[in-house]
C-alpha cells in the first residue's frame, strides 16, 4: 500500500486537553477516523474520497465533522475506505466505498452518507474490514457480506461478492467479531475462538497456511474474551489477562521476535492486558493500569513513541495511566483518555489525525469533537 502526503515532525498537545464534546469511542480506517461522542453524536474526519467520512461532500475534512444530528449512535468501526455503525435502536448503517458490496445495501454503489442496512433492529456490534463487513445480532447470530475471494465472508460459498448480509452457520452464541484484510475471527459466549478466510501467513491460527471458507476453531481453549484481526495477523486476549498473537511478523507486529507464527504465541508474561487492537501491520494494547502500548510497523510513527523505528515488543505510549480501552490503529492511531479527551498520532497525509493539519505526528496530539 502507498501512503501519500507523509510529512515529518512530532507535536505533543497539552497533557490535560479535553474535547469540547468528550469522546466515548474512536475508530481508525486507512486514512480516515470516526468517533462517537458522549452525547451520542457521530463525528468523522480525514480522507473522504469514497464518502467514508459520511457528510455527503466527498471532500477531505481536516477536523472532526458532525455527521447528521442523531444522538443515538452506539458502536462504530472503520474499514479501509468504508465505515459502519450501530444505533441504540439496534439498526445498522454503513457508508463509503462499496465496490465489493461491503456496505450491505444490495448494491455496489458508493454512499456518501450513512445508509441503513436492511430493516432489522437487532444489530449488536459491527466490524468493517478492507472490503468485507461482519456484524453480530442481539440473538447471538453472526452475519457477513462483501468481498469473499478468500472465504472471508465465511458462509462456505465460492462466490466472490455478497451485497447483503449472509448468516454464518446457525449458531446463536457469537459474542464478538473482527475483520482483517481478508480474514475474520470471532469469539463465542463459551470462550472459544474461531477464524476463517485467508491464512497465507498463518493469520487464522490453525497451524496451517491456506484458507478456510467456514469458521474453524483456534485450538481448544475456552478462555478467549477479545480478538482483533489486522492485515495479515491476529491478536487476542484471554480471561487471565494474557495476550496472544499469530500470523505475519515482518514488522514485529506479533510482539515477539522471529518469523510468522501459524498458531497463537504469548506476548511476554504480563497478565494485565484488557484490550488489543490491530492495524495494518501494527498492534496496540491497553492494560488495567491505564497504560497504552503499541508495536510493529512504525513507518508513519503510528506507535507513538516519538520515532519511526519498528518495534518487535510492546512499547509504551508516553507515561500516562489515563488511557481507556477505546483506541484504534491503522497507519495512524487514536485513543480516548478517561477525561474524554481524544488523541491521535501517526500518518496525517489526509488529515486523519483531526488536528487541522497534514503533518505527521510521532506522539499524541489532541483532536477536538465540536
Amino acid at each position: 500500500m502507498v501512503i501519500a502526503g507523509v510529512g515529518v515532525g512530532a507535536t505533543i498537545g497539552p497533557a490535560n486537553a479535553l474535547a469540547a464534546t468528550p469522546a466515548a469511542s474512536v475508530t481508525a480506517g486507512y486514512a480516515h477516523s470516526c468517533a462517537i461522542g458522549t452525547n451520542g453524536g457521530l463525528y468523522c474526519w480525514g480522507s473522504n474520497w469514497s464518502g467514508e467520512v459520511g457528510d455527503g461532500s466527498g471532500t477531505d475534512k481536516s477536523t472532526a465533522t458532525r455527521i447528521g444530528t442523531a444522538t443515538t449512535w452506539a458502536t462504530i468501526d472503520a474499514g479501509s475506505s468504508h465505515t459502519c455503525a450501530t444505533r441504540t435502536d439496534h439498526t445498522l448503517w454503513c457508508w463509503g466505498r462499496n465496490f465489493r458490496g461491503q456496505l450491505g445495501d444490495g448494491t455496489t454503489a458508493n454512499k456518501t452518507t450513512p445508509t441503513q442496512v436492511g430493516t432489522a433492529t437487532t444489530w449488536a456490534t459491527v466490524s468493517a474490514g478492507d472490503a468485507h463487513t461482519c456484524a453480530t445480532r442481539t440473538d447471538g447470530t453472526l452475519w457477513c457480506w462483501g468481498y469473499n475471494r478468500l472465504g472471508q465472508v465465511g458462509n462456505g460459498s465460492a462466490a466472490w461478492t455478497f451485497t447483503t448480509p449472509q448468516q454464518i452457520g446457525t449458531a446463536t452464541t457469537w459474542a464478538s467479531v473482527t475483520t482483517g484484510y481478508a480474514h475474520t475471527c470471532a469469539t463465542r459466549t463459551d470462550g472459544t475462538l474461531w477464524c476463517w478466510g485467508d491464512s497465507s501467513a498463518g493469520q487464522l491460527g490453525l497451524g496451517t497456511v491456506g484458507y478456510s471458507t467456514t469458521p474453524a476453531q483456534v485450538g481448544t481453549a475456552t478462555t478467549w474474551n477479545g480478538v482483533a484481526a489486522g492485515y495479515a495477523h491476529t491478536c487476542a486476549t484471554r480471561t487471565n489477562g494474557t495476550l496472544w498473537c499469530w500470523g505475519e511478523n515482518g514488522y514485529g507486529q506479533l510482539g515477539v521476535s522471529g518469523s510468522l507464527q501459524n498458531t497463537p504465541v504469548q506476548v511476554g508474561t504480563v497478565t494485565t492486558w484488557n484490550k488489543v487492537g490491530t492495524g495494518v501491520d501494527t498492534t496496540c494494547g491497553s492494560r488495567t493500569d491505564g497504560s497504552l502500548w503499541c508495536w510493529g510497523n512504525n513507518i508513519t510513527a503510528q506507535i507513538g513513541d516519538g520515532t519511526t523505528t519498528n518495534r518487535s515488543a510492546p512499547t509504551r505510549v508516553g507515561t500516562l495511566t489515563t488511557w481507556t480501552a477505546n483506541f484504534a490503529s491503522s497507519y495512524h492511531t487514536c485513543g480516548v483518555r478517561t477525561d474524554g479527551g481524544l488523541w491521535c498520532w501517526g500518518n496525517n497525509g489526509n488529515s486523519q489525525l483531526g488536528d487541522g493539519t497534514t503533518t505527521q505526528r510521532s506522539a499524541p496530539v489532541a483532536a477536538t469533537l465540536p
